[in-house]
Protein backbone atom coordinates (compact mmCIF):
# COMPACT_ATOMS: atom_id res chain seq x y z
CA UNK A 1 0.00 0.00 0.00
CA UNK A 2 1.59 3.25 -1.12
CA UNK A 3 0.68 6.63 0.20
CA UNK A 4 1.13 9.69 -1.92
CA UNK A 5 3.09 12.28 -0.03
CA UNK A 6 2.82 15.83 -1.28
CA UNK A 7 6.19 17.48 -1.03
CA UNK A 8 6.31 21.06 0.23
CA UNK A 9 7.42 23.79 -2.13
CA UNK A 10 11.17 24.43 -2.28
CA UNK A 11 12.43 27.66 -3.84
CA UNK A 12 14.72 27.23 -6.83
CA UNK A 13 17.78 29.52 -6.54
CA UNK A 14 17.98 29.82 -10.34
CA UNK A 15 14.35 30.99 -10.53
CA UNK A 16 15.01 33.58 -7.83
CA UNK A 17 18.15 34.81 -9.61
CA UNK A 18 16.35 35.05 -12.96
CA UNK A 19 13.35 36.88 -11.52
CA UNK A 20 15.58 39.41 -9.79
CA UNK A 21 17.95 40.01 -12.71
CA UNK A 22 15.66 39.97 -15.75
CA UNK A 23 13.80 43.25 -16.40
CA UNK A 24 10.12 42.62 -15.75
CA UNK A 25 6.80 44.14 -14.78
CA UNK A 26 5.94 43.35 -11.15
CA UNK A 27 2.43 43.80 -9.73
CA UNK A 28 2.99 44.40 -6.02
CA UNK A 29 -0.18 43.36 -4.20
CA UNK A 30 -0.53 45.14 -0.86
CA UNK A 31 1.73 48.06 -1.84
CA UNK A 32 0.73 51.28 -0.13
CA UNK A 33 2.21 54.64 0.83
CA UNK A 34 2.43 53.62 4.50
CA UNK A 35 6.12 54.07 5.45
CA UNK A 36 5.66 51.72 8.42
CA UNK A 37 5.05 48.78 6.07
CA UNK A 38 7.86 46.88 4.34
CA UNK A 39 6.12 46.75 0.93
CA UNK A 40 7.06 50.34 -0.07
CA UNK A 41 10.74 49.64 0.67
CA UNK A 42 10.65 46.45 -1.40
CA UNK A 43 8.77 48.21 -4.20
CA UNK A 44 11.32 51.01 -4.20
CA UNK A 45 14.20 48.51 -4.41
CA UNK A 46 12.52 46.61 -7.24
CA UNK A 47 11.96 49.87 -9.09
CA UNK A 48 15.19 51.75 -8.37
CA UNK A 49 17.86 49.19 -7.58
CA UNK A 50 16.68 46.42 -9.94
CA UNK A 51 15.06 48.52 -12.66
CA UNK A 52 11.75 46.67 -12.58
CA UNK A 53 8.50 48.32 -13.57
CA UNK A 54 6.16 48.12 -10.60
CA UNK A 55 2.37 48.23 -10.57
CA UNK A 56 0.80 48.95 -7.16
CA UNK A 57 -2.27 46.85 -6.30
CA UNK A 58 -4.30 47.51 -3.16
CA UNK A 59 -7.89 47.65 -1.97
CA UNK A 60 -7.83 51.44 -2.37
CA UNK A 61 -5.99 51.42 -5.69
CA UNK A 62 -3.64 54.19 -4.55
CA UNK A 63 -0.80 55.46 -6.73
CA UNK A 64 2.52 54.55 -5.09
CA UNK A 65 6.14 55.43 -5.94
CA UNK A 66 4.99 57.47 -8.91
CA UNK A 67 3.11 54.54 -10.47
CA UNK A 68 -0.62 54.23 -11.16
CA UNK A 69 -2.35 51.97 -8.67
CA UNK A 70 -5.07 49.43 -9.31
CA UNK A 71 -7.59 47.64 -7.10
CA UNK A 72 -7.25 44.18 -8.66
CA UNK A 73 -4.85 42.31 -10.90
CA UNK A 74 -7.61 42.11 -13.52
CA UNK A 75 -7.70 45.92 -13.72
CA UNK A 76 -4.06 46.16 -14.86
CA UNK A 77 -3.68 46.73 -18.61
CA UNK A 78 -1.06 44.64 -20.34
CA UNK A 79 1.00 41.66 -19.25
CA UNK A 80 2.25 41.19 -15.68
CA UNK A 81 5.40 39.12 -15.32
CA UNK A 82 5.55 38.69 -11.54
CA UNK A 83 2.81 39.05 -8.92
CA UNK A 84 4.51 39.91 -5.61
CA UNK A 85 2.15 39.14 -2.70
CA UNK A 86 2.20 41.20 0.49
CA UNK A 87 -1.00 39.67 1.88
CA UNK A 88 -1.42 37.16 4.67
CA UNK A 89 -1.32 33.45 4.03
CA UNK A 90 -5.09 33.06 4.48
CA UNK A 91 -5.78 35.52 1.63
CA UNK A 92 -2.95 34.74 -0.77
CA UNK A 93 -4.67 31.80 -2.47
CA UNK A 94 -7.21 34.14 -4.08
CA UNK A 95 -4.40 36.41 -5.32
CA UNK A 96 -2.54 33.42 -6.78
CA UNK A 97 -5.74 32.36 -8.56
CA UNK A 98 -6.05 35.88 -10.00
CA UNK A 99 -2.40 35.73 -11.12
CA UNK A 100 -3.15 32.48 -12.94
CA UNK A 101 -6.28 34.00 -14.49
CA UNK A 102 -4.43 37.04 -15.90
CA UNK A 103 -1.63 34.92 -17.34
CA UNK A 104 1.17 36.13 -15.07
CA UNK A 105 4.49 34.36 -15.47
CA UNK A 106 5.37 34.03 -11.77
CA UNK A 107 4.14 34.58 -8.24
CA UNK A 108 6.35 35.67 -5.36
CA UNK A 109 4.91 35.09 -1.89
CA UNK A 110 6.67 37.31 0.60
CA UNK A 111 8.42 36.29 3.82
CA UNK A 112 5.91 34.60 6.11
CA UNK A 113 3.37 34.08 3.32
CA UNK A 114 2.91 30.34 2.82
CA UNK A 115 0.15 28.51 0.96
CA UNK A 116 1.27 25.13 -0.36
CA UNK A 117 -2.00 24.49 -2.23
CA UNK A 118 -1.80 27.86 -3.99
CA UNK A 119 1.84 27.19 -4.91
CA UNK A 120 0.84 23.83 -6.43
CA UNK A 121 -2.00 25.47 -8.40
CA UNK A 122 0.38 28.11 -9.75
CA UNK A 123 2.99 25.52 -10.75
CA UNK A 124 0.33 23.36 -12.40
CA UNK A 125 -0.75 26.40 -14.41
CA UNK A 126 2.84 26.96 -15.59
CA UNK A 127 3.81 29.83 -13.29
CA UNK A 128 7.13 30.01 -11.50
CA UNK A 129 6.76 30.17 -7.73
CA UNK A 130 8.87 31.71 -4.99
CA UNK A 131 7.45 31.44 -1.48
CA UNK A 132 8.25 32.62 2.05
CA UNK A 133 11.13 34.95 1.22
CA UNK A 134 11.74 38.57 0.27
CA UNK A 135 13.56 39.97 -2.77
CA UNK A 136 15.67 42.15 -0.46
CA UNK A 137 16.88 39.04 1.38
CA UNK A 138 17.50 37.12 -1.85
CA UNK A 139 19.47 40.00 -3.41
CA UNK A 140 22.30 39.18 -1.00
CA UNK A 141 22.63 35.74 -2.61
CA UNK A 142 22.81 36.72 -6.28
Amino acid sequence: MSSSVIKPHVNDPETIRRLLTTPARWAVVGLSNNPLRVAPRVGQALQGQLGMQIVPVSLRGDDVLGETGYRTLEDIPGHVDVVDCFVNSQKVGAIVDQAIAIGASAVWLQLGVVDEAAARRAKSAGLEVVMDTCPLIELRNI
